[in-house]
């Protein structure tokens, strides 16, 4: 991430608390989208936002911080975690939402972000770690609902079943450019329980 000056990008002056947090967030987002995270700097993210620079660094002892932060925020809000009262349902509205969020122009810049750049920063590395831990953990729920309820044969890893459930997803969009569509998230969903319910998805 560099400390560079970047051209004036001023917003409308957005006050204080969580207008604030929000406003730069967002700036934050969309500086990652447009200019990758290598180039983001804070006063970009601050002229975008509206706000004094001294404000992010206030509120965010790190660019790093303001990064994971935004990250997190982006993708927990595009993907909540569904409640329909069935596994395969609320399985298919995950799977669905994740495809919705990441077949979208900035879904797509935030991918090559989070991956291209992870591999030259390890700091982005850990970030992608952490708000993939947070997606599962925000997701656990499905799965432990599922097990009490008897859709799921109990020791279901809820981790293990989630990756099961995003690998082919991830994979159309990193590796092979193959469409991914609402067709793709069902079939996702079919083997992650297929393979739940055949019972190789345990806890550890």
């Amino acid at each position: 991430m560099d400390s560079a000056e970047s051209p004036p990008r001023r917003g409308t002056p957005v006050g204080r608390g969580s207008r604030m947090r929000a406003a730069v967030l967002a700036a934050a987002l969309a500086e990652l989208t447009e200019t990758g995270y290598a180039a983001l700097t804070v006063d970009a993210v601050a002229q975008r936002a509206g706000v004094h620079k001294t404000t992010i660094y206030r509120n965010w002892k790190t660019p790093d911080g303001l990064v994971e932060d935004a990250l997190t925020r982006h993708f927990a809000t595009d993907v909540p975690v569904p409640d329909t009262g069935t596994v395969e349902g609320d399985l298919r509205a995950l799977a669905r939402s994740l495809v919705a969020s990441m077949t979208t122009d900035a879904g797509r810049a935030l991918l090559t972000t989070v991956l291209s750049d992870a591999v030259r920063t390890p700091r982005l590395a850990a970030i992608k770690r952490a708000l993939f831990e947070d997606r599962f953990r925000r997701a656990e729920p499905v799965v432990t609902r599922a097990v009490e309820r008897g859709e799921l044969p109990a020791g279901t890893d809820p981790a293990e079943l989630l990756k099961t459930l995003v690998a082919p997803v991830y994979f159309r969009l990193v590796f092979t450019g193959e469409p991914v569509d609402a067709a793709t998230a069902d079939r996702a969903v079919d083997v992650a329980l297929a393979a739940a319910r055949a019972g190789v998805l345990p806890a550890p």
